[in-house]
């Protein structure tokens, strides 16, 4: 063969050769995909997932109870990580009736366990304990061992099922943010379907809540505290308020945490029987309510059950 021949033969082998090169790197790369730099791959997180994309979580609320200006920033304690913290695996008695100790920790984007807090509502951290259809609440208030930024208190379960605990702080320096884990308890139970109800009866008060949830907005709220069939005006402040209360939304339980209109009342201040909230749900749906107040030094918790309507349901 001529060495213009074998020059022919050698270009279309190159060119085959480019050919299949090129189908290989279509099957491998996405159509339209640009490469990387190092620093963009070491960006992806531990999921694979790259963190330059538009997350599709709402932003948290800017302050514990505080009342956003929108529905997205009603959602909040929908995740174990936010706002640069973390909460670590909730150890807890492993069962219904067994008692123990409930203790975790809150860590910052080094992995570094969190000890320094600013106070919110008179409290470093609100720990809100519920199972996951309602039944079952607590709002209590953790003793944190500085040297370890471990929080613990004495714990017993009442109840088997799944429950979800909120950590509610403000880590110093850091906006306030709220997370969540999930429990598990052993033992048998049975699931409550949660049913609406304005109005009922615990220790001995009489609560109604009035008002309609209006989905996207501020809707007000009214707490009413009777006992004996006479209205309660001997409510104590509680956390910096003469009420707490707290919103979760059947199904994912989205957390908001709202308090009461006006100002903080001074120490030795009675109310009632009215505490007036501004709340903000983020959709349409049922919400669990639980109203903490405090009569005589002791802390009571009303339990509600609202449906959100839109303006135009029926």
């Amino acid at each position: 063969m001529n060495t213009a021949g074998r020059l022919g033969l050698y270009g279309a082998g190159l060119a085959a050769a480019f050919a299949v090169a090129f189908g290989v790197a279509a099957l491998v790369a996405p159509h339209g995909a640009e490469p990387q730099s190092a620093q963009q791959q070491e960006e992806k997180g531990m999921n694979g997932h790259d963190t330059h994309a538009h997350s599709t979580m709402a932003p948290q609320p800017t302050g514990h109870g505080g009342h956003g200006d929108g529905a997205t920033e009603a959602i909040s304690g929908v995740s174990l990580s936010a706002g640069g913290f973390t909460l670590t695996p909730v150890s807890a008695p492993a069962a219904a009736g067994e008692a123990g100790e409930l203790s975790f920790r809150i860590l910052d984007l080094a992995g570094s366990p969190v000890t320094a807090y600013t106070p919110q509502h008179e409290k470093e951290l609100h720990l809100i304990v519920v199972r996951g259809d309602g039944a079952e609440f607590r709002h209590v208030h953790p003793v944190l061992d500085r040297a370890t930024g471990t929080w613990s208190l004495p714990w017993t379960w009442d109840a088997a099922g799944s429950y979800r605990v909120f950590a509610d702080f403000a880590a110093s320096g850091a906006d306030p943010v709220t997370l969540t884990r999930t429990v598990d308890v052993a033992g048998s139970f049975t699931p409550a379907a949660p049913a609406t109800t304005a109005q009922t009866t615990v220790d001995g008060f009489d609560a109604r809540i009035s008002g309609d949830l209006v989905p996207g907005s501020s809707s007000e709220l009214t707490v009413t505290i009777s006992r004996d069939g006479a209205p309660v005006t001997t409510l104590q402040p509680y956390l910096g308020a003469f009420g707490h209360l707290v919103a979760l939304r059947e199904g994912d339980l989205a957390y908001l945490h709202v308090h009461p209109e006006g100002a903080e009342p001074a120490p030795g201040a009675l109310s009632g029987p009215d505490v007036r909230f501004a709340a903000h749900v983020p959709t349409a749906g049922r919400y669990l309510l639980y109203f903490d107040f405090q009569v005589d030094g002791s802390v009571h918790t009303a339990a509600f059950v609202l449906d959100a309507k839109a303006p135009h349901a029926h």
